[in-house]
């Protein structure tokens, strides 16, 4: 297939225009009209991850984090940015970017999956037309009324993650709970004001975290490639039911940092 074909594809499910305004999404290196017959998908394009898809002889690269986001005047190797994109382009691979255009469309609903959240609703709703709403996060309900404590597990065991950070009193009884893959301290907002008795995120910073138990929610930080390294598997699986005649690999789960 064409690069083109399977962009086309993409954003047929996980439309750009969805993407927020900030953001940088899309094809953002390579030539659209090159034959791909392999793809690799990771969350952000590294030294590790460049030099990965290289080995599986990848043509086209899929992560969930654009690795430009701002403009660049100059693309040099001494610069680590400039050096996986001269990475990218001198080993013929076209590097594609899918960000907050599937965080909306895709990640907070299977985030809600993998929780089991019933009656869920978008947390902060960024389009509505209609009955139709889309957004970042997802509010709804646990299984079934837990502590903190055993809710702390159950995330730690639902995102096969080492460990997770938690705010609050571990005894207090939790059931109604919001959920932001990646950093989402900006919609403590909208996860006070729906009434969440428990976010699930990553990146809170302790004044957020404690202000927010001051509050009544409490705060499972769950880090944010913790939350976020689920979009391999699922683009992967997705990928080979759409496309199958592609050859599709992915990075092996590896968490950036470690707890002593």
């Amino acid at each position: 297939m064409k690069c083109k074909e399977i962009i086309e594809i993409l954003e047929k499910e996980y439309n750009p225009s969805f993407a927020e305004s900030w953001d940088n999404v899309g094809l953002l290196a390579g030539d659209r009209e090159r034959e791909v017959k392999k793809v690799f998908l990771a969350l952000d394009v590294t030294d590790e991850t460049l030099k990965a898809a290289i080995a599986f002889g990848a043509d086209m690269m899929i992560t969930h984090h654009p690795l430009i986001f701002s403009g660049m005047k100059r693309v040099v190797a001494e610069d680590f940015i400039g050096r996986r994109i001269i990475g990218l382009i001198g080993n013929h691979i076209s590097y594609y970017a899918m960000h907050t255009n599937f965080d909306i469309l895709g990640m907070a609903d299977l985030s809600a999956d993998i929780l089991k959240l019933t009656d869920r609703e978008v947390l902060e709703v960024t389009f509505e037309e209609g009955e139709r709403r889309e957004g970042i996060g997802r509010i709804g309900s646990l299984p079934c009324k837990m502590t903190l404590k055993d809710c702390a597990l159950f995330v730690k065991e639902q995102f096969e993650l080492p460990h997770v950070t938690v705010y609050g009193s571990l005894d207090t009884e939790v059931e109604r709970a919001a959920v932001c893959t990646g950093s989402g301290k900006s919609l403590m907002k909208d996860v006070m004001e729906k009434k969440a008795q428990v976010y699930i995120t990553g990146d809170v910073d302790y004044h957020t975290a404690i202000d927010a138990v001051a509050q009544g929610v409490c705060i499972i930080d769950a880090g944010h490639y913790g939350t976020e390294y689920i979009f391999m598997e699922y683009m992967r699986r997705k990928l080979a039911k759409k496309l199958p005649e592609l050859e599709v690999s992915k990075m092996e789960v590896r968490h950036p940092c470690a707890v002593l």
